[in-house]
């Protein structure tokens, strides 16, 4: 008997799912977890106090006049605003057929402009890049702030930036191997100068190493932290724990951090400033022809309110 079968049929109609499925991550933990400020200037500044060194002579002689010594000056630091963009023209037509997933072709691509240009900006957080004022404008990334930093000695001897955004890491010494040790020597410099860090930004293949690492302070299990930071949950991000001698570490994965360094970030101590109405804000472009164009536009900066309060480990060999 012959079987009549869908090949043999006129007519089926495709069945195409209506769930759009994106394989790239959008996750940004540097830029998540960082506090999100409003500048009023293409160059921001703020300023940072240091206490006099604590000294173990503090003591004078029964009605003794006394020293009178004032406060350090104040430092005064700045970076500099840049503009990120991400534009898309869509014509009249794909804006109006009948699509799959999605129903204005408009909306779903400023959707994915605006996951794009985050990813963008995290990973421009790692760049070792000093501020410029000159067009277009760079802020200073955050290798250009560390004064604390674990560095390789070997060969041509790595060194750390002024810490005020004007310059850049050097990191030209051989590449080691990830250890507790480094993350601890670089931990203790950031707390001798009165930081606390709190999370410990990691490659994926650093947190590969990391996790190889034996010690009886690493919590093996992971949690996920989707809350913001004002209330109890104050990293977001896939984290481990890392219990150190001087606090906690929460240890997130960030997929746009590079292999041959970690960062030990206090999280009180570094935000992302933005210009008024200039963060994520959406352009509309006059249209040419029969397409609508658009941007997603931000004017923004990295804020390093207390360079010190951070460490880093440079020169890592992972792979």
């Amino acid at each position: 008997m012959a079987v009549y079968k869908t090949a043999n049929a006129i007519g089926e109609r495709e069945d195409l799912s209506n769930v759009i499925s994106r394989i790239d991550p959008a996750e940004t933990p540097l830029i998540s977890n960082a506090t999100k400020k409003t500048v009023k200037g293409v160059f921001t500044e703020w300023q940072v106090q240091e206490l006099a060194s604590a000294v173990d002579t503090n003591y004078v002689n029964e009605g003794a006049d006394y020293s009178y010594v004032n406060p350090s000056a104040t430092t005064r630091l700045g970076n500099y605003c840049m503009i990120s963009v991400q534009a898309g023209s869509i014509s009249g037509t794909l804006d109006t057929v009948d699509k799959a997933g999605r129903t204005r072709e408009e909306a779903y691509v400023r959707i994915l402009k605006g996951l794009e240009q985050r990813r963008d900006m995290d990973k421009y957080l790692f760049k070792n890049q000093a501020r410029s004022g000159s067009d277009p404008r760079k802020a200073g990334a955050l290798p250009s702030w560390i004064t604390n930093a674990s560095f390789s000695t070997a060969g041509t001897t790595s060194a750390v930036a002024t810490g005020d955004g004007s310059d850049a890491a050097t990191m030209a010494g051989n590449n080691r191997a990830l250890s507790l040790a480094l993350i601890d020597a670089a931990n203790l410099l950031a707390y001798t100068d009165g930081g606390s860090p709190d999370m410990l930004c990691v490659s994926p293949a650093n947190k590969v190493a990391f996790s190889d690492l034996s010690s009886g302070s690493v919590a093996t299990n992971q949690i996920q932290m989707t809350a913001g930071k004002p209330q109890d949950a104050v990293i977001i991000g896939s984290v481990s724990l890392y219990l150190t001698d001087f606090g906690t570490l929460n240890v997130v994965i960030d997929r746009q951090a590079p292999n041959t360094e970690v960062y030990l970030l206090d999280t009180d101590h570094y935000a992302i400033g933005h210009l008024p109405g200039r963060f994520f804000k959406t352009v509309d472009v006059a249209p040419t022809g029969d397409a609508t164009n658009f941007a997603i536009l931000s004017e923004w900066t990295l804020i390093v309110d207390a360079p010190k309060a951070h460490a880093a480990v440079y020169d890592l060999s992972t792979t």
